[in-house]
């Protein structure tokens, strides 16, 4: 893999430590993967590599297959056709998009996780230690009673505590706030060395991977992988997309020449010509086939408004609100005009969706007023997603009151209007419980474009749609001119469309912003001010027995059999390096295997040793 720095172990008997070396451990290899649902097909012909050090983001449209491709990765689902070969011993976690627990303590759910063979001391000191990690102040009763972002986190705490060679995490920024979302960039980085993870947070994937996949069918084998950060794979991307439009142009010049000839060439056909239609034809082919990969499709995203001409659409003045005995916020003033474009910040429980709430008139503030422009019309976008019946049909979810909708004063067909959101009118009919997290969310966009409005209040509307209808999604509300309240942990889409900031999260002192890097600098310093959680003390263990005979034998060479190791897993891995291995697949999984076998014998001796070590 060019770029890439993986790690390893220095091979020296007297320097147990791990260093950087040149070498890469593969852990495991796809080849020609094919996986189809209800009819429809995901991918085809997939093959990729994951090597050690690997910091992986997976892209790609709703319904490319990223998340079935991160549990055949996980060994819970079965491609269709195609191989997946693993370094033996290989240790794989998994956390899912939706992560749900028992009624549990959390030691409870982590202890289970940690090797039984370890003393007792040991296995609580591991659980205290990942708990304070993740943030957990070990107050927590029950992981059943968690809010959906400390589920996500106890997750990670719950795959990262067995050590796993590689991570696999699928939209892990869900559920997150904005500082949970800021938190997890760096712990990634520091404590899950290899991991593949799915997400549609640009800022998240420039910061957080190495290394970017996108599965596209605009792509001539249906996957672009390039090493380097996400502004990197995008820039390449582009020279690719604009070498891919200048071939469809010369192919089609060529096919215009072609089929000049076959409409005039002769009745008898010589040898010659027989060679030629069979190649016009072949070239016609392939200007089918470019064009359906450069038909870039998104969803058609456009938020009708009222236009009207009033200054002042909202204003709120000295509002006040708790939730019971908790003050959420007391003197809150600010003004919506036309034209605003307010960003609500602050951790979980600050009050942002409670201030959507107040706006819409759902709730009323404790103390203080709002004052809206009559007939003010606010449609809501619910984090929650309209409650629609899995069982309903597609096409009544877009068009519950007959074949048609009535879009700004203009009858539109349901078979029209489901391509605006890239829904094929054959899948008019299929019940909407089969559809992706990303597709359903394009159906709320699809109801709130039905909805005239001055006011657009939007509660965490990135979640699950993929990068390209995000940026028609930011393009649209730009464009929109009435005003806009938003809350979402996409720093992108608040840095992109967001002309003013509300930090909420302290009662008293709610902070108003200009710039999203002005709210980003002031979140730096209270977040570098605030004390870190200590692990909470335990008791020491018990006194250690000095070393038997035979463990003083074993210690003493201990240290021989590592370097014995070492020195076969780097003739193994130069081996590995050679270019004709490309053509030995039963060779290459060979080496492969006893790679595995000899890295898991190593981990075991420097296991003993360390054990060992503290005894002498």
């Amino acid at each position: 893999m060019d770029g890439s720095t993986p790690w390893g172990f220095q091979s020296s008997a007297d320097n147990l430590t791990p260093a950087k070396v040149s070498l890469v451990t593969l852990l495991l290899s796809c080849q020609s993967l094919s996986k189809g649902f209800g009819g429809q097909s995901l991918f085809e012909d997939l093959s990729l590599s994951l090597f050690e050090g690997d910091r992986v983001g997976l892209i790609g449209p709703n319904g490319s297959g990223k998340s079935t491709l991160l549990k055949i990765l996980a060994g819970m689902e079965r491609p269709d056709r195609g191989e997946l070969s693993m370094q033996r011993g290989l240790k794989v976690g998994y956390v899912p998009q939706t992560c749900q627990f028992d009624d549990l303590p959390l030691q409870q759910i982590l202890i289970e996780m940690v090797d039984s063979a370890l003393p007792d001391y040991e296995r609580e000191l591991l659980v205290a230690t990942w708990l304070s990690k993740l943030g957990f102040t070990g107050k927590e009763k029950s992981a059943a009673a968690l809010s959906g972002g400390w589920k996500k986190r106890l997750a990670i705490a719950k795959e990262l505590i067995q050590r796993p060679d590689l991570l696999l995490l699928d939209e892990p920024t869900n559920h997150l706030d904005l500082d949970g979302v800021i938190w997890l960039e760096k712990f990634l980085v520091r404590e899950a060395p290899t991991y593949l993870l799915v997400s549609h947070d640009r800022f998240f994937l420039e910061s957080s991977t190495s290394r970017i996949i996108e599965l596209d069918r605009v792509y001539p084998k249906g996957m672009l992988a390039l090493d380097g950060s996400y502004s990197h794979f995008l820039e390449k991307k582009q020279g690719l997309l604009k070498g891919q439009l200048s071939q469809e142009r010369s192919i089609a010049s060529k096919a215009r020449k072609e089929l000049a000839w076959l409409r005039e060439s002769p009745k008898a056909r010589t040898t010659k010509s027989r060679s030629r239609v069979e190649d016009a034809h072949e070239t016609l082919e392939e200007l089918a086939l470019i064009k359906r990969r450069n038909r870039v499709q998104r969803a058609s995203i456009e938020f009708a408004a009222t236009e009207r001409e009033t200054r002042k659409l909202l204003v709120a003045h000295n509002l006040d609100k708790s939730i019971g005995d908790r003050p959420l916020f007391r003197g809150l003033n600010f003004t919506l005009s036309p034209g605003s474009r307010m960003g609500l910040m602050g951790p979980n429980g600050s009050g942002k969706t409670t201030l959507l709430k107040l706006l819409l008139g759902e709730l009323q503030p404790d103390h203080g007023t709002l004052k809206r422009a009559d007939e003010l019309k606010a449609v809501y976008f619910d984090q929650h997603r309209m409650q629609l019946p899995e069982n309903i049909s597609l096409r009544d979810a877009l068009s519950p009151t007959g074949d048609y909708v009535n879009f700004r004063g203009e009858r539109i067909h349901v078979n029209g209007w489901c391509q605006r959101f890239l829904f094929s009118p054959e899948r008019l009919d299929l019940p909407i419980g089969v559809l992706s997290g990303g597709e359903r969310a394009r159906i709320v966009v699809a109801h709130l474009m039905l909805e005239p409005a001055d006011l657009l209040l939007l509660d965490e509307p990135t979640n699950d749609l993929d990068i390209p209808t995000l940026e028609t999604l930011e393009s649209s509300l730009m464009e929109f001119p009435g005003a806009v309240v938003l809350i979402t942990h996409d720093r992108c889409m608040l840095d992109r469309i967001c002309n003013s900031f509300l930090a909420l999260g302290d009662p008293d002192h709610a902070e108003l912003y200009a710039e999203y890097s002005q709210w980003e600098a002031a979140h730096r310093k209270r977040v570098a001010a605030t004390p870190k959680p200590a692990v909470e003390a335990l008791p020491p263990p018990p006194a250690s027995p000095k070393l038997s005979y035979a463990e003083k034998r074993e210690y003493s060479q201990i240290e021989t059999a590592i370097s014995k190791i070492e020195a076969e897993l780097k003739s193994l891995h130069r081996e590995l390096e050679r270019p004709e291995l490309a053509d030995s697949p039963d060779r290459l999984q060979e080496l492969c295997t006893a790679i595995g076998l000899a890295e898991v014998q190593l981990e075991r001796l420097y296991l003993r040793w360390e054990e060992l070590s503290k005894r002498c």
